[in-house]
């Protein structure tokens, strides 16, 4: 008791600080978190992770670290997911170094690291130029018994690529068509910017159809640099024609839809097939709500498209279109048509899988899309959209 009154205590400022942390006010929280030491009531490993999330969130990787230090000198039992949200911060922030020590204490403290923190570190000491450290990261992934993924490659063939080793970067390319990795967009465009600055641009162009045959969309960057590589060469010819190429992929989803539109008119019910590639190619250009439209319409005719949704959300990611692969989402929970917790996952594993780690990463340690935020007495949820405005 306090002056006849219930002392608050470590449950009590958790709770208080999780709300605030929910509710979008982080700087309340820490001042919550403040309140503690003035009320001689210890914070626990759930006060720093809670907070830890939410800094993280916010992008002040600073405070994350800060809190990291202070539960190291309180001897708090630090859990794994503490360690991704410091290594990750101080990554992104390009301190590769302070984050590799970070790195080693958790190892110290046998705490296993996982994929997704060598592949942070491993993309930061590439991006400081230090690719040695980089491969040596590499090397060690492998060693120690971890499967690296194709964000992981990715970043590798990237890395290699700008570097000027590009024979090592087609190497690795080829390991991960042979040991079928998932090849994303990163791996390809990667490469072909790499193979058009080498002026190597037959095979440039070879990979670049090569991503038609493999169904991974090329974005606006896989056009950019091969048109670039192209003019630069004095293939100027050669670059328009790819330039009208994109263009075209274009007015192609037009022309589907007219025959869309034409097949419902007179009775003939489309294929699951027909229904997927006209859903994606729409969600291409940019035209997600008829895609999403589309789909809504294929119920009545008996047609369920198990994983449509999820396809869509996958190339949409592919492809760099992170905007309206967030429009999708929010879509899909305002219909109802998923629970919200799953479509999370889905967007957690797209974005990763398409070597966008950083926005998986946020996405995780958020409440977009199973979080609310109140507008006085109207309770809303927090919308997908938040991840690319915010």
């Amino acid at each position: 008791m306090e002056n006849g009154k219930v002392k608050p205590d470590v449950v009590t400022f958790n709770t208080m600080i999780k709300g605030y942390c929910k509710s979008g006010n982080v700087k309340k929280a820490i001042e919550r978190f403040r309140d503690m030491e003035v009320r001689n009531v210890e914070p626990d490993k759930i006060t720093f992770l809670t907070l830890m999330q939410a800094c993280y969130s916010e992008g002040d990787y600073d405070f994350c670290v800060k809190l990291y230090n202070e539960m190291q000198d309180k001897g708090l039992d630090i859990p794994s997911h503490a360690y991704s949200l410091v290594i990750g911060g101080l990554c992104k922030e390009g301190k590769s170094m302070e984050g590799y020590a970070v790195f080693e204490n958790m190892v110290t403290e046998g705490c296993e690291p996982n994929v997704a923190i060598y592949t942070a570190l491993i993309d930061a000491y590439a991006k400081n130029g230090e690719l040695d450290m980089a491969m040596g990261l590499f090397h060690r992934i492998q060693n120690e018994g971890f499967e690296p993924d194709e964000v992981t490659y990715g970043v590798i063939v990237n890395s290699l690529c700008k570097s000027g080793r590009l024979e090592e970067a087609l190497q690795w390319f080829e390991y991960c068509k042979r040991n079928n990795v998932a090849m994303n967009v990163v791996l390809y465009s990667s490469l072909i910017d790499g193979l058009g600055k080498a002026g190597r641009l037959e095979e440039a162009e070879k990979l670049f159809e090569e991503m038609v045959e493999k169904q991974c969309p090329r974005d606006s960057y896989c056009y950019n640099v091969l048109i670039d590589a192209l003019a630069k060469n004095g293939k100027v010819d050669e670059a328009l024609v790819v330039f009208k190429k994109m263009e075209d992929e274009e007015h192609r989803n037009e022309e589907a839809l007219k025959l869309w539109d034409l097949m419902i008119d007179k009775g003939i019910t489309p294929t699951a097939a027909s229904c997927r590639a006209l859903a994606t190619g729409l969600c291409l250009s940019g035209k997600v709500a008829r895609a999403c439209k589309i789909l809504d319409e294929l119920a009545p005719m008996g047609i369920v498209l198990e994983t449509a949704f999820e396809d869509m959300m996958n190339v949409l990611c592919k492809a760099g279109r992170i905007a309206e692969a967030c429009k999708l989402a929010d879509g899909v929970i305002d219909r109802g048509r998923e629970i919200p917790g799953r479509v999370r996952t889905i967007m957690i594993n797209s974005l990763r899988k398409a070597g966008n780690a950083d926005l998986a990463m946020k996405l995780m340690h958020s409440k977009i899309g199973i979080g609310y935020h109140r507008m006085r007495s109207v309770k809303k949820r927090v919308k997908f959209r938040t991840l690319v405005e915010s």
